[in-house]
C-alpha cells in the first residue's frame, strides 16, 4: 500500500531497529511507495514511511530492489557529492564511496552479499544513512 512520506526531522533522526519476517508488509509498502514517487525518488528507507525498521528499497538499474537489515561491509574510492531527499527539502554535501559491498536479507529473508558501484552505490549509502538516523 502506498504510504505518506514522513518529513519530521526528529523522527527521521532516530536509529531504526532490525527487521524480521513480520516486517514483510513494510517492505511491500516501501516498494509501492517508491513506485508511486518514482518521478522524484530513487530510493527509500522505512523511516520515510513512519516505520523505524532497517528496510530499504531502491532503483537498481531500472528494477526495484528490497533489502532487509542492509550493512555496508566494504567500501572503496571516496568522493564528494551533493544529494537531495524526498523527506528533507534542499540538497546537502556528503562523502560517498564509488564501490560498496552490502550484506543484507533479500525479499525471502535469505542472507546475501552483493557489490554495487556508481550511482546505485550512492543511493544505497543514502538509504542506509536513513536507517542509522543520519539526515542527508
Amino acid at each position: 500500500m502506498i504510504q505518506s512520506i514522513v518529513k519530521d526531522l526528529d523522527f527521521l533522526s532516530k536509529i531504526s531497529e532490525p527487521a524480521d519476517e513480520r516486517d514483510a508488509q513494510v517492505g511491500q509498502d516501501l516498494l509501492d511507495t517508491l513506485e508511486a514517487n518514482k518521478q522524484g525518488c530513487v530510493g527509500m528507507a522505512a523511516n520515510m514511511i513512519g516505520v523505524l525498521k532497517r528496510i530499504i528499497v531502491f532503483d537498481n538499474a531500472g528494477k526495484p530492489m528490497l533489502m532487509y537489515n542492509p550493512e555496508i561491509i566494504r567500501k572503496a574510492d571516496p568522493y564528494e557529492t551533493e544529494e537531495g531527499c524526498l523527506s528533507i527539502p534542499g540538497t546537502r554535501k556528503t562523502t560517498r564511496y564509488r564501490q560498496i559491498r552490502v550484506a543484507f536479507l533479500n525479499e525471502q529473508f535469505k542472507p546475501r552479499q552483493k557489490t554495487f558501484t556508481a550511482y546505485t552505490a550512492q543511493i544505497i549509502q543514502h538509504e542506509i544513512d536513513h536507517c542509522n538516523g543520519i539526515l542527508i
